[in-house]
């Protein structure tokens, strides 16, 4: 029952940006497969009520369908596509983003758990029917404008309560410690992507996010798929389709913005990752 209804509140309150009148609440409805497309995944709860996602992580796919969950724990660049499962049936999703502060809040009260293995930074789970109640629980307060401000807050530590109890519950407890190796790869993370044109030094690197080389990179692989070098290149790769889509610059000057000083390794590497050259990938973008 929570599913059907779950599919009903998506289906009235989705709009065209895919926000909502909760902050932090997202609900997203795709009417036809569209072609796969890259960006960061944010630190999230996905859930699916119809339909599918598909997110490619590296040389990693999770697949999430009807009634499953996604949780994300790291801002990490991945290519997704929403799959239907009838022409007539769009996909629709559920989002809520996962703020550290939140579940560091809600471990205060229950208690860290264990905490020694750096688990993945994307999961897939079968959602309980205690998860979804809470979610139909949230989603109804679209309706309810007088409920939302005291209700909502609530409803959303119960959320995380139940990701924090679930099989799942390790990746999102170390979101909310503040010294867990999640927490250590996610500055490594950030520092990556806010610095992605230029090169760097993995050994600089781990000392900046607090970490010994060998459990930085043991760590790093862990939670992204990839070696910290691989993921400079997928950041590189996904801000040069971004330039070259919006018309800011030609395909040998937003190869030497995102740190390629080799037009073809630029060219060969971007046809690898999206299946097309820069100036062909671009042209249909633009179209």
């Amino acid at each position: 029952m929570s599913l059907d209804e779950l599919r009903s509140l998506l289906t009235r309150h989705v709009r065209p940006d895919w926000t909502t009148a909760i902050d932090g609440v997202l609900i997203s409805k795709v009417d036809r497969p569209d072609p796969p497309e890259p960006s960061m995944t944010g630190t999230t709860l996905a859930v699916i009520a119809q339909g599918a996602k598909r997110l490619a992580l590296g040389d990693r796919v999770y697949e999430y369908r009807a009634g499953q969950y996604l949780v994300a724990s790291v801002d990490l660049p991945v290519t997704g596509q929403f799959l239907q499962d009838a022409p007539d049936e769009p996909a629709l999703g559920f989002g809520l983003t996962l703020e550290p502060a939140a579940v560091a809040e809600v471990l205060l009260q229950a208690g860290p758990g264990d905490s020694a293995r750096v688990p993945s930074g994307i999961v897939v789970s079968d959602a309980p029917p205690a998860l979804l109640d809470a979610v139909v629980r949230l989603l109804r307060l679209l309706d309810e404008p007088r409920d939302r401000p005291v209700l909502a807050p609530l409803i959303k530590r119960e959320i995380l309560w139940r990701l924090i109890t679930s099989e799942q519950g390790a990746t999102v407890r170390q979101l909310g410690l503040a010294d867990s190796g999640l927490s250590h790869v996610s500055r490594a993370v950030r520092w990556i992507r806010e610095h992605y044109a230029q090169p760097f030094r993995v050994e600089d690197v781990a000392r900046l996010s607090g970490m010994s080389v060998s459990a930085f990179y043991r760590n790093f692989q862990a939670v992204t798929t990839m070696s910290p070098i691989q993921f400079q290149k997928q950041i590189r790769l996904q801000e040069a389709r971004l330039l070259l889509a919006t018309h800011l610059g030609d395909v040998t000057g937003v190869g030497r913005r995102v740190g390629y000083d080799n037009p073809s390794q630029f060219s060969r590497e971007y046809r690898r990752q999206f299946g097309a050259a820069p100036s062909q990938d671009a042209a249909r973008l633009r179209a």
